[in-house]
């Protein structure tokens, strides 16, 4: 990948808008460019946790597992968003998994030790990756209260109108969201069951709330989609 391809990206992504030219260009040099396959895994869980990875194309699934072997996805990336950042507070091995969804995802890797030196020269660039810790600190809160106070059927809803408020586009009157999820991808987002959430989805569909197919959902009307 060369120079140019990569100085793009970096004007592309917000998290690196308040950096100098001078240190656009050092990123750049820093930065290394990979294409992973489709259902590939960039990291497992146990690996060193020694490089922070941006997401230039495609989807990315952040997950675990339960004692059981039940798969949890934690997370969803999209494309201009950090992820396997925790290596930068600390994390000296992986204790989750990240995995490319049904395309080819194009990644940009930069070793910790190479973004913490530039983090030590910009406090701007500090403090900005410190509130997106925030951030993902306050969505882990949000996704435990749901599951303590809010039954299958409201996460999985809620689910799907965040997905369309974040990624969808208007279609005349209705929101479109093209995704890359199974059925069982939404359950282990919500820890719920394949089988709840095909429920769930057909009784919206019958109620004529949604509209779905593989890789599309469309929402008919937001307001009413409770």
């Amino acid at each position: 990948m060369n120079a140019e391809a990569k100085s793009s990206f970096i004007d592309l992504f917000p998290l690196f808008a308040m950096l100098t030219p001078a240190e656009k260009v050092q990123l750049a040099q820093m930065m290394e460019h990979k294409v992973k396959p489709k259902y590939s895994f960039i990291y497992m869980p146990e690996d060193a946790s020694d490089y922070i990875y941006f997401l230039a194309k495609g989807t990315v699934k952040i997950g675990t597992h339960s004692t059981d072997g039940k798969e949890i996805i934690k997370s969803l990336i999209h494309p201009t968003a950090m992820f396997g950042e925790l290596g930068l507070v600390g994390e000296t091995s992986r204790k989750d998994f990240a995995q490319a969804l049904k395309e080819d995802v194009h990644i940009y890797q930069l070793r910790v030790a190479d973004m913490k030196a530039l983090m030590q020269t910009n406090f701007e660039l500090c403090t900005q990756v410190m509130n997106l810790f925030g951030g993902r600190l306050v969505r882990a809160e949000d996704k435990l209260e749901s599951l303590i106070f809010k039954d299958a059927r409201t996460r999985i809803i809620e689910f799907i109108k965040d997905a369309v408020v974040k990624r969808g586009r208007r279609v005349g009157y209705e929101m479109l969201l093209r995704h890359s999820l199974t059925h069982q991808d939404i359950a282990n987002i919500t820890c719920t069951s394949r089988q709840t959430v095909t429920l769930v989805l057909n009784e919206l569909k019958k109620s004529d709330l949604i509209y779905f197919n593989r890789g599309k959902i469309l929402v008919r009307d937001m307001a009413k989609l409770s």
